[in-house]
């Protein structure tokens, strides 16, 4: 049991090592639907399966395309400067 917890510890001393490409931002996915699940939980007045639901994915998609939307005017900046 010892050597089990020690081996799960020493996997979160090591960072994980994430690309540069456009791939690696589906990564981003998983962190947005998580905050925008836990969001709501504390937010929505009354939660019912639907009307949480939806709120959700609406949060999940706004979050999604602002950060796409911040993404390609960073990359139109970054590249009107170097050029």
């Amino acid at each position: 049991m010892a050597t089990m917890t020690a081996l799960l510890l020493a996997n979160f001393t090591t960072p994980e090592t994430i690309g540069v490409n456009p791939q690696s931002m589906l990564w981003l996915l998983p962190l947005v639907a998580s905050i925008a699940v836990v969001y709501k939980a504390t937010k929505v007045p009354k939660i019912t399966a639907v009307n949480f639901l939806k709120e959700t994915a609406i949060l999940f998609g706004s979050i999604v395309i602002f950060m796409i939307i911040t993404a390609l005017v960073l990359c139109a900046s970054a590249w009107f400067i170097t050029e």
